[in-house]
């Protein structure tokens, strides 16, 4: 019993697609942030401390000596031999166009690079960087533009200091459609404020605008955060672990079959983690995920594999 028996996951989409296992490598090119940097705030979102998902934040390496320090990793738990370079810290499109497709084209030169995978805000996405994205594509490479809306409420975004709202989601997505580039959205469960009925609502809304992949993070508190000023004075109480099971199983449910999910959880490191603790027990949350769907009977897109089987069964009634 594995989570891609009932998940539609990035691992087994890229199996499929290139006959092999294909393993992202993280890198962090040193960008900076609209909503750091002063342009539209300083410090960032409410939860954010870049060391929680990047310990080089600072001083990076170069390029190609983080792919090479990612191989080594990589060599040693799966042996995969080729990659997707991910661009994860900070906001990845968020300066000028020369220097972003000199970066690119660093990880590009890789022969065993496959293509990018670019983490980036709404608001950061001009027509020229969507279109040097659509080029690469179009010489083959996998191409993914990975979204951070974490919530489609204004209120949610405006109360963790977002610097965006859901209406630049909006104008993200349809630029990005337009040129035929994949969209994998981020989404945190247990935002301040939120219920489980937000988090619902907040799928259906990225799901009627289209997208063709997912990742479902734990809000966790980190030090050094606005997030963990406000659980120390007790106006933010985090999600509890089966409660964040649950809410990721209704997600996952509701979501259509063909969707590809990238991650259902994520973690942070244990010397800056506060809270919730079982943040950094991945494992533990992702065998919990599966068993509860397994406990369910249940899959991704449980509903519509209903519906289809429905139908199929009134045509063969009717014939």
């Amino acid at each position: 019993m594995v989570l891609s028996d009932y998940v539609n996951t990035f691992g087994q989409y890229l199996l499929r697609r290139y006959g092999e296992r294909i393993h992202k490598l993280t890198i962090n090119a040193s960008f900076t942030c609209p909503n750091r940097d002063g342009t539209k705030g300083r410090g960032g979102c409410t939860f954010c401390n870049n060391v929680s998902f990047n310990p080089n934040a600072r001083h990076p390496p170069s390029i190609a000596s983080q792919l090479d320090s990612g191989r080594q990793v990589i060599a040693k738990r799966t042996g995969a031999r080729r990659f997707l370079a991910y661009f994860q810290a900070y906001t990845n499109t968020y300066a000028d166009l020369q220097y972003l497709s000199t970066l690119y084209e660093q990880a590009l030169a890789e022969p065993d690079v496959v293509g990018l995978s670019i983490g980036t805000r709404p608001d950061c996405l001009s027509d020229e960087v969507l279109d040097l994205l659509a080029g690469y594509q179009k010489q083959g490479y996998e191409i993914w533009l990975e979204l951070g809306l974490q919530s489609a409420f204004d209120d949610t975004l405006e109360r963790i200091q977002r610097g965006h709202d859901f209406a630049s989601y909006q104008q993200a997505v349809q630029a990005t459609r337009q040129r035929g580039i994949p969209i994998c959205t981020h989404l945190i469960i247990g935002l301040p404020g939120e219920e489980r009925w937000h988090n619902l609502t907040t799928l259906d809304r990225v799901l009627a605008l289209g997208v063709e992949g997912l990742k479902l993070h734990p809000l966790h508190v980190v030090k050094h955060t606005i997030l963990a000023k406000q659980w120390r004075e007790g106006s933010y109480q985090p999600l509890d672990f089966s409660s964040y099971v649950s809410i990721a199983a209704d997600m996952i449910e509701r979501t259509p079959p063909e969707i590809i999910y990238h991650r259902v959880t994520a973690t942070a490191q244990r010397d800056i983690l506060l809270t919730p603790k079982w943040c950094h027990q991945k494992w533990a949350v992702l065998n919990a995920i599966t068993s509860e769907l397994h406990r369910r009977n249940s899959q991704q897109g449980a509903p519509f594999k209903s519906i289809f089987h429905a139908k199929v069964s009134l045509r063969e009634t009717l014939a």
